[in-house]
């Protein structure tokens, strides 16, 4: 009986001794954590997407916290967020306009050349390699295996008649599938912008003809027709600055290829 009690007697002293270290290291050692980061991140969605640069929205957060980053860095959240935020770092929230990824291409399969039939790797980073780099023709436009799907983590994105779409109202402008694009065929637009090219070709009028019929010439008709100076040319390619864009439409109705979505 009395070794059971002596036993237990030394459990439970060690136990106090080691409650006791545990404590004055905890004390000793803990890490300050600024309140605001807390508070900070109780506001961002939690999709720990990656599109803000950081890894998750635990090192968004801290990032916001030390000032580092922006109040408006989180494209998931938007302007909603980036407002609560600001209100918690005491600063104003800056423009957060929300943005979706745009695919440039408007090649379906009735409209672009086939130059071989593939059989093989499903996934546009791999196919990349192989001669020619897929079935179509024009070497700028959405291969259509689907490797910017498969980044997608929010159902947004789908290969439809060989040319990946965006669902706008799914997107969070996180950027995986812009990373994922081989041909960097994807951009994040703001949501709103209502005229956007859908070609990446910067071959010469001819050249694309004979590839897709859905492809920009370089006419230049389009850039003739805006008044507000947000249309370019960039190597035989349309390209409109959303900034400057009021969406007249002007741009588009003149397009002899329909180019302008």
């Amino acid at each position: 009986m009395m070794s059971t009690l002596l036993a237990a007697g030394v459990i439970g002293a060690i136990g106090i001794i080691i409650g006791v270290l545990l404590g004055i290291a905890s004390e000793k050692f803990k890490v300050e954590v600024d309140e605001r980061e807390i508070l900070v991140r109780a506001e961002l969605p939690g999709n720990n997407c990656g599109g803000c640069g950081f890894p998750g929205c635990d090192g968004l957060a801290n990032a916001i916290a030390a000032r580092t980053a922006p109040v408006n860095a989180c494209p998931v959240g938007g302007a909603a967020v980036a407002d609560k935020i600001a209100a918690i770092m005491g600063v104003e929230s800056g423009s957060a306009v929300k943005k979706v990824a745009f695919v440039k291409c408007k090649g379906t399969c009735d409209k672009t050349r086939v130059q071989y039939n593939y059989f093989g790797m499903d996934d546009c980073q791999k196919v990349a390699v192989v001669p020619g780099a897929g079935e179509k023709a024009c070497t700028y436009g959405c291969m259509g295996y689907g490797s910017c799907v498969k980044a997608c983590a929010f159902d947004a994105i789908h290969v439809v008649d060989g040319v990946a779409i965006v669902d706008k109202e799914k997107c969070v402008a996180c950027g995986k599938c812009v990373a994922a694009c081989p041909n960097h065929l994807i951009e994040l637009v703001p949501y709103d912008a209502q005229h956007l090219v859908q070609c990446s070709s910067h071959d010469k009028g001819k050249d694309v003809k004979a590839k897709c019929d859905n492809g920009c010439i370089g006419c230049t008709l389009c850039t003739k027709q805006c008044e507000f100076d947000a249309i370019h040319m960039d190597n035989n390619l349309a390209v409109i600055d959303y900034e400057k864009c009021t969406n007249c439409g002007k741009c588009a109705a003149k397009c002899p290829v329909k180019v302008i979505k």
